[in-house]
């Protein structure tokens, strides 16, 4: 099975790939469950005849469950309702038949598809392969007042005409095509056809297997640390999956087979784990271990915190450890990475909700903060260990492989489990988590400032100088003066000492750690360095934090930038690399840089109207207001400076305009701020690369007289 429709009367339609195509079935008896609690059974049992006489109520009965980690079981009231749309209802108006807090739900917050799925034991996984086809539509074809668009692409092949062929053209793809999969640019695509058939009265338009469309959710915006997003409205049609790559995570940093990779972990379907968050993929992973031990999913979960002692508060405030880098270019540089850090101490201290500062036998102490861990089996553990099990069998199947195809599908499921991983110790902390405890989170942050710190020690030991280090890393290179033990047989001496792998990672021929912008401290995150005999094919540098690796860094910025740093590499020489980048300035002052490769990426944070100041993305917002072009807070505007004097809309011209002209002053001082990152760690900052143009274009203009 690879996708669930609900129907509108009741039950849902399942869809499964056969050799002669997808195939349907009905369910019509299906009805999702919730669970009601309370402090004493008597409390349930005097709402009960309230809750059964409920009109979304189809039957009760009474079960055993757990209603948390740390609960025996106990007995609740099952509620089942009559259909999916149910529970949205239901579950409020239960909760307000007593006084707040004193009924308890639980099971109720599921996603859709993925509620089946888990409730009838049902596998999402696709037995045979996926067809799928592509649309793509440019935003400014979806944002106007008309229905349809008059350009797209579908399949790689460019569609173009008046709004009545382009949908017939779709419309006649998709047919010939009967893909399972829908890859769209955007979702408001599917709407856009249906509007467009509508205003041309060409009916009936399938883009499904079935007639018809749903949209399940609207906009929305959201804030996220300190991030503002925007997640689309999300359409489903029968019979079909819809990606929408305006609104995946996972597609686009991973591919299908990652998705389906996750999809058979979690048991959220392909088109719900398609627009998931990781955390959500995350907890998914974690309700279906709570269902195998018969523990209930909190609906508003609630956590205290316990007591700490205010030596407690101060450690644990902590958070991870980082040795502040040493600014330079250091030659000999060899990094080594901690293997999954944080899920392995999670694995291996046996770290999750239940077991800390729990009730129990026998228990170990977390370092500085002096939690007690239980030692039974907690259930993080075991939803984590089979993820860092199989990441590494990926691992190793991927070295060994050469067969692209299979190197491919290999990779994404790789890179999906790593986002897995990556999030699982920050989700501990976070307020909504459905399972999370931050006591958990502080012990696991007390391990790594440990484990970093008994790494740093054997290797200053064994005559190695701790150049820089944070999270899982330690970049270090030979102690003046002192003999070197070999670094793998440090690695295994601290990997069986703090039972979690200590890798070698690779090699440098030099690496440059970058300082502050208004400090001569190092900046955690921002470095850069050339590998040693990079493997053929691979990208011999390696960036991190600098321009070219920031998304609102245009083209010729960053191309501009990795010029000076493989100019920096050649001659080791500030002032060679002044030259090429005096020689980058002429070109963009002469015009002769191509508009297309000075687009700026940029994010809004909110909406026009609630701006105060003539900012670019301002005049950006005004220029796509203009156009009849939406733009909502946590997308993506698209731009070229065209004067930056200005502080009207005409300051800046959209991707989407007749790109004929630039800004040459403020692309210039972006290219000097590039220009800094790369020099300052030879202690060449902005005033200096400044002075140093002006003497060379005085001399020049001397010259001429």
């Amino acid at each position: 099975m690879f996708k669930i429709d609900y129907l509108d009367e009741g039950g849902v339609r399942r869809w499964e790939v056969t050799e002669d195509g997808a195939e349907a079935t009905v369910e019509a008896d299906y009805r999702p469950t919730i669970y009601v609690g309370a402090e004493e059974w008597a409390t349930v049992e005097a709402h009960r005849d309230h809750i059964e006489a409920h009109p979304l109520v189809f039957e009760t009965t009474v079960v055993e469950k757990r209603p948390g980690w740390r609960h025996d079981e106990k007995r609740l009231l099952g509620v089942e309702g009559r259909d999916i749309e149910a529970v949205d209802e239901l579950a409020p108006a239960i909760a307000n038949m007593a006084r707040p807090g004193e009924l308890r739900l639980y099971n109720v917050d599921f996603s859709r598809e993925f509620r089946y799925c888990l409730e009838t034991n049902t596998s999402p996984v696709p037995k045979g392969e996926l067809s799928t086809l592509e649309i793509d539509v440019p935003p400014a074809e979806l944002s106007g007042p008309e229905p349809g668009f008059t350009e797209a692409t579908i399949a790689d092949q460019q569609v173009s005409g008046d709004v009545v062929s382009v949908l017939e053209t779709t419309l006649n793809r998709i047919e010939r095509s009967d893909p399972d999969v829908l890859i769209l640019s955007s979702a408001e695509i599917i709407p856009q056809l249906f509007r467009a058939g509508t205003e041309h009265e060409i009916k009936p338009i399938s883009v499904g297997r079935r007639p018809g469309y749903q949209q399940l959710a609207g906009q929305s915006t959201y804030e996220s640390y300190g991030q503002v997003g925007h997640s689309p409205a999300r359409y489903n049609v029968p019979g079909r999956a819809i990606i929408d790559r305006s609104n995946t995570f996972f597609y686009s940093q991973t591919n299908l087979e990652g998705i389906l990779d996750l999809v058979e972990r979690s048991y959220k379907p392909l088109q719900e784990l398609a627009w998931a968050s990781i955390g959500n993929v995350l907890t998914a992973i974690q309700i279906r271990e709570a269902r195998r031990r018969n523990v209930l999913v909190p609906w508003r979960s609630w956590r205290h915190e316990q007591f700490k002692t205010m030596r407690q508060l101060h450690a644990a405030d902590r958070g991870g450890f980082t040795f502040s880098p040493d600014v330079g270019l250091h030659e000999d540089v060899h990094e080594l990475d901690f293997s999954s850090m944080y899920p392995n101490i999670i694995v291996t201290r046996n770290i999750s909700p239940e077991t800390i500062r729990g009730e129990c036998d026998s228990s170990t102490t977390v370092p500085e903060l002096d939690y007690e861990i239980c030692d039974k089996p907690g259930y993080l553990p075991d939803v984590l260990e089979p993820l860092i099990e199989d990441r590494e069998e990926i691992k190793t199947e991927l070295r060994e492989t050469e067969d692209p195809d299979r190197r491919d599908e290999l990779k994404g499921r790789s890179e999906a489990i790593k986002w897995i991983l990556v999030s699982c110790f920050g989700y501990q902390g976070f307020s909504n988590a459905k399972f999370g405890r931050i006591e958990a989170h502080e012990a696991i942050n007390a391990y790594a400032r440990d484990i970093l710190l008994t790494a740093k020690e054997e290797l200053e030991a064994a005559g190695w100088y701790v150049v820089h280090g944070i999270v899982d890393s330690i970049w270090v290179t030979p102690m003046e003066g002192a003999e070197q033990e070999s670094l793998a047989q440090v690695a295994q001496r601290v990997s069986e000492e703090i039972e979690i792998d200590l890798e070698y990672e690779a090699a440098y021929d030099w690496v440059a750690f970058v300082p502050m912008k208004d400090s001569e401290e190092g900046a955690l995150t921002k470095y850069f360095g050339r590998k040693a005999d990079p493997p053929a094919g691979e990208d011999p540098y390696k960036f991190r934090g600098i321009e070219l690796r920031q998304r609102s860094t245009c083209d010729w910025i960053a191309s501009v930038q990795r010029d000076l740093v493989e100019t920096l590499d050649e001659f080791r020489d500030s002032e060679q690399v002044l030259e090429v980048l005096r020689g980058h300035l002429n070109t963009l002052s002469t015009g002769n840089v191509d508009s297309e490769r000075l687009l700026i990426t940029n994010r809004v944070s909110k909406s026009l109207e609630e701006y105060t100041q003539s900012t670019r993305n301002v005049a950006a917002l005004e220029r796509r207001q203009a156009q009849d072009i939406d733009a909502h807070p946590g997308q993506d505007v698209e731009y070229v400076v065209v004067d930056d004097s200005k502080s009207t809309r005409e300051r800046v011209r959209l991707k989407s305009e007749a790109l004929d002209g630039y800004d040459s002053g403020f692309y210039r001082d972006r290219a000097i701020r590039a220009a800094e990152s790369v020099l300052s760690p030879l202690g060449v900052r902005e005033a200096e690369i400044k002075q140093y143009l002006a003497d060379f274009e005085d001399t020049s203009i001397s010259a001429w007289h």
